[in-house]
């Protein structure tokens, strides 16, 4: 099956969710501390206010299965693009604290609906030879979002909005949320959720659109699928057949968190400060950094299909955990701290050429097609509690030890690497109706 125009925009219009989410989440980095000075904030409160989007992603990620069954991937993807609009609105005219707090919370709802639908579509839409590069194309648009929140904070940083900054550090972000919506008016719904819907003749005539070879065939291994899902009734997800599925979604989540990866981007700038980086240079580095996260998950996503997910996982298990280990030993000792910045981004670069490139590729993957809304729910609300926790956590920890919270970061991709190299399975060119039987789920 060769890449058509239209499979081709489909799966980037559903990863410009993912360009929202990696903006929303990382541009508070370069604005912590005009966020401290504006509300008085202390360490807890600065952590409540980071993790209030992280919360309201916790609800969206755990919700959104219900909308994306119900109404479509696409369609229920149209209310994120509206959630991120109004985020990015109400942050920058927020008349108090509490208001950005609620707006950064609604712009979470978005973030997390879209972490779940949107490779929940492209997964649906893709042949399993491409599922790899399409699905990994929505981390592509993750860390590029990241990326430009840096590099919009650096511009902003240097016009001169004086105590206006941080707004529209904030609420730039309405421009790409506005296109998001309005691109999503282009795209077909997806064949595998119009099949559940019985609406087959409108599922043949996507597969056609999109460039399938063997349409009927396609077809009739999707409706067969319907057929067993439909023959199994309503089934619950925690089931013990499901036991290793689960075991896979709770723990990719949970150690994509573990790494300490959203802590560090969210609070890279202060990190940066405690080192003894200026301001600007602190900007400058977090574009550097953001630009290796870019390049090493364009790597990844190269060879994904060729070498697989676990390879990829095992090899940033490694890396991580070194890196890490580094930057605690250099907030140890109070010196080299001009290997800090290095260090950084040798774990950029690990963590995107590894689980940064993987996780919604595996969630997409590892549940059947009667269960994947929920399993695809439950691995990103799993991964989006211990991103609230460790964010909350990580300026309360680092304020009594700068090396405390690298320490247990490091430690925790020891024990992924451990995980991996005795449970998980490799994915890579299933079929996701395949992919069923290759983990024995009846």
């Amino acid at each position: 099956m060769k890449l058509t125009n239209l499979l081709v925009r489909s799966t980037i219009v559903a990863a410009l969710g993912g360009l929202l989410f990696g903006f929303d989440t990382a541009v508070i980095a370069g604005i912590t501390n005009a966020l401290t000075n504006t509300y008085d904030l202390s360490p807890g409160g600065l952590g409540l206010t980071v993790a209030s989007a992280l919360w309201g992603t916790i609800i969206g990620a755990m919700l959104a299965g219900i909308p994306g069954d119900r109404f479509g991937r696409r369609d229920s993807l149209r209310v994120m693009a509206i959630l991120y609009v109004v985020s990015a609105v109400g942050c920058a005219f927020a008349w108090n604290w509490y208001a950005l707090v609620f707006f950064r919370f609604i712009g979470g709802l978005g973030i997390g609906g879209s972490s779940v639908l949107g490779p929940m579509y492209i997964a649906e839409i893709a042949p399993a030879k491409w599922r790899g590069r399409l699905v990994g194309f929505f981390q592509f648009n993750v860390v590029a979002g990241i990326l430009l929140a840096y590099f919009s904070n650096y511009v902003i940083g240097l016009v001169g909005f004086g105590s206006n900054e941080w707004r529209w550090k904030l609420g730039v972000s309405a421009v790409p949320a506005l296109l998001f919506l309005f691109m999503l008016y282009t795209i077909p719904r997806s064949p595998r959720w119009l099949t559940s819907k019985g609406r087959v003749d409108e599922a043949r005539s996507v597969l056609q659109q999109i460039g399938e070879e063997d349409v009927e065939g396609e077809l009739a291994q999707m409706v067969a699928s319907v057929d067993l899902d439909q023959s199994h009734g309503i089934e619950p997800l925690f089931t013990w057949k499901y036991r290793l599925p689960l075991f896979l979604a709770i723990s990719i989540g949970m150690f994509n968190q573990l790494s300490g990866i959203n802590a560090i981007l969210y609070y890279l700038n202060d990190i940066f400060a405690k080192a003894g980086f200026s301001k600007v240079s602190g900007d400058l580095q977090a574009v550097a950094i953001g630009g290796t996260n870019l390049l090493f998950t364009l790597l990844a996503m190269s060879i994904i299909d060729r070498v697989g997910r676990r390879t990829l996982l095992i090899i940033g298990s490694i890396g991580t955990a070194a890196c890490l280990a580094g930057v605690a030993a250099v907030f140890f000792s109070g010196r080299y701290e001009n290997l800090l910045v290095w260090l950084l981004v040798g774990f950029i670069a690990f963590f995107a050429f590894s689980q940064g490139a993987v996780i919604w590729v595996y969630l997409s993957e590892v549940f059947p097609n009667r269960v994947r809304a929920k399993g695809q729910s439950l691995g990103s609300f799993t991964h989006w509690v211990m991103n609230a926790l460790i964010s909350w956590a990580f300026p309360i920890l680092a304020a009594s030890s700068k090396a405390v919270p690298f320490v247990f970061f490091s430690s925790m991709m020891v024990l992924q690497l451990i995980i991996v190299l005795t449970i998980y399975p490799e994915t890579k060119g299933v079929t996701l109706e395949d992919m069923q039987k290759k983990l024995a789920i009846a």
